[in-house]
């Protein structure tokens, strides 16, 4: 099964540059009449993402769902596009030194300068929601999180804001995952989410069953979405790795289980996408997923990617997996959003 729609062969560089100018051109036009007040900004001016969803109050980042052949407008390039030319990559760095990992793995991708410029506000998304230690695996690794923080900051950002809508409590889970410390030590804000309020609804237009659902406020508004999830086992999903990593960024994720919830990770995936994925496999839980206490594999890795569909594949085999058996990875393969096939993406060892 090919996977459409995704790689290089189907958007070639002269067809993601015409895309470039329509977006460019028709920026307010292709909104419709509803977006009132975007007239301040002059017909061919590209407008930032904040802008765009301030101005036009956007209900979401529904990436596919404009009728721009698969370009993001709030972002330019889809995620899995950054590639295109040579396909998707996995940048893996081993070693036991996280920070050192973080960077090298980055750097295997160009650099955190290509995905964060001097100004923009970043919204990074762990995996937080436990009351869990570190050495216990069920929480992103502060070392990890610490190490992309500072990372963004020597880019320049302007704004940093990490966020997970815990399940356990979150005073809890922060301080026993080593979060809350990383965030103090580091001068940036830790958003629970825990209001209504921080939350807005957005469209998703490609859902197979979500067509709309709510997200995180610091999601939308920044300019730079950051997922970290950690690669675990989990009972109902299998894996987690960064599409399921999203729930912690919805208001009602109880809705999920209720219906399908492997689709309705691929559906909200759909919709939300990360700008750069940075996957904690330090040390990975092997059983008893999402919480544990359970077995633990020091696998001594952290990958990064454009690709979520992707590293997501590669999470899987992790804990033992074949893509192929976590429904979600194969939806969102379905629906053309990354590559599920391992044999099909280059496995970069920097």
């Amino acid at each position: 099964m090919e996977n459409r729609g995704v790689s290089g062969d189907l958007l070639p560089k002269l067809k993601i540059s015409r895309f470039r100018e329509q977006v460019s051109r028709n920026t307010v036009k292709s909104v419709g009449s509803g977006c009132a007040g975007l007239g301040s900004k002059q017909m061919g001016e590209k407008l930032t993402r904040r802008e765009f969803i301030q101005k036009a109050g956007i209900v979401g980042v529904t990436t596919v769902g404009l009728g721009l052949g698969g370009m993001d407008l709030l972002g330019g390039l889809l995620p899995e596009q950054v590639e295109a030319a040579g396909g998707p990559v996995l940048s893996i760095a081993s070693g036991s030194n996280p920070e050192a990992m973080v960077k090298r793995a980055i750097d295997g991708l160009g650099g955190i300068s290509k995905f964060v410029k001097r100004g923009n506000s970043v919204c990074i998304k762990p995996n937080i929601a436990w009351a869990r230690t570190p050495a216990q695996a069920a929480n992103t690794n502060p070392e990890v999180l610490a190490a992309v923080i500072k990372l963004c900051k020597q880019a320049g950002a302007s704004k940093i804001t990490v966020v997970d809508h815990t399940c356990d409590p979150s005073s809890v889970a922060f301080s026993m995952s080593g979060a809350k410390k990383v965030c103090s030590d580091l001068g940036v804000r830790i958003n629970a989410g825990e209001s209504h309020g921080n939350y807005r609804r957005i469209n998703i237009p490609h859902g197979k069953i979500l067509k709309s659902d709510e997200c995180m406020n610091d999601i939308l508004e920044a300019d730079v979405f950051i997922n970290i999830p950690i690669a675990k086992q989990h009972g109902s999903g299998i894996v987690t790795g960064s599409m399921k990593n999203l729930m912690g960024i919805t208001w009602d994720r109880g809705q999920w289980h209720k219906t399908d919830l492997h689709q309705c990770i691929a559906d909200y995936a759909s919709a939300v996408r990360p700008k750069l994925v940075i996957l904690d496999a330090v040390r990975v839980l092997l059983t008893n997923g999402p919480k544990g206490p359970g077995k633990t594999k020091d696998v001594g890795q952290v990958v990064a990617s454009t690709d979520f569909v992707a590293i997501d594949a590669y999470a899987a085999t992790l804990i033992g997996k074949s893509p192929s058996e976590v429904g979600h990875i194969v939806h969102a393969f379905a629906l053309n959003l990354g590559q599920m096939n391992l044999a099909k993406v280059a496995m970069k060892r920097v």
